[in-house]
Parts: C-alpha cells; structure tokens; sequence
C-alpha cells in the first residue's frame, strides 16, 4: 500500500491529468480507508474550483485601493515604530 505522502503527490497530480489505472485505484482504495488523505482532496478539489472561478470574479477595470483613512492609520503605526527610543 502506498504511503499518505505518496498518495498526495498522486492527488496533486490527478488534477492536472489522469493517473493510470493502477494509480488511480490506488489513490481510491487508500482515500477509502484514510480520513486525512480523503480530507486532503477534498481541500485540493475546493482550492481548484476558487482558483477557476477568481477571474469571472474580478473586472479588469477594477482595482483595490486603501481609503485615506487606512492609509493614514498605516503611516502613524509606521512613523510611530520607526522613531528612535
């Protein structure tokens, strides 16, 4: 039986392209048996599916700014922890 490191780097593999048979089944029959590894997957298959759906979600004419509040409040912090003792 392959061990939990292997059959990560197989998950992690399986979603950029089918793993053969024997692989596959494999991963199957350990992913059955191991809570962590199945746990793992089903991170890796969420983690996948964000990723896809991030461009629909940002406009390229968008773009993230800080207010001048938030600004102000990160130049005081930073004024204030670079002044000499």
């Amino acid at each position: 039986m392959l061990s939990c490191k292997e059959i990560s780097q197989l998950v992690s593999q399986s979603l950029d392209r089918p793993l053969p048979i024997g692989k596959r089944l494999a991963v199957r029959i350990h992913l059955m048996i191991c809570k962590l590894c199945s746990r793992y997957q089903r991170q890796l298959h969420f983690l996948q599916q964000a990723a896809r759906q991030l461009p629909e979600h940002l406009d390229a004419t968008s773009t993230l700014q800080l207010s001048d509040a938030a600004k102000q409040r990160i130049r005081t912090k930073l004024d204030a922890g670079n002044k000499d003792p």
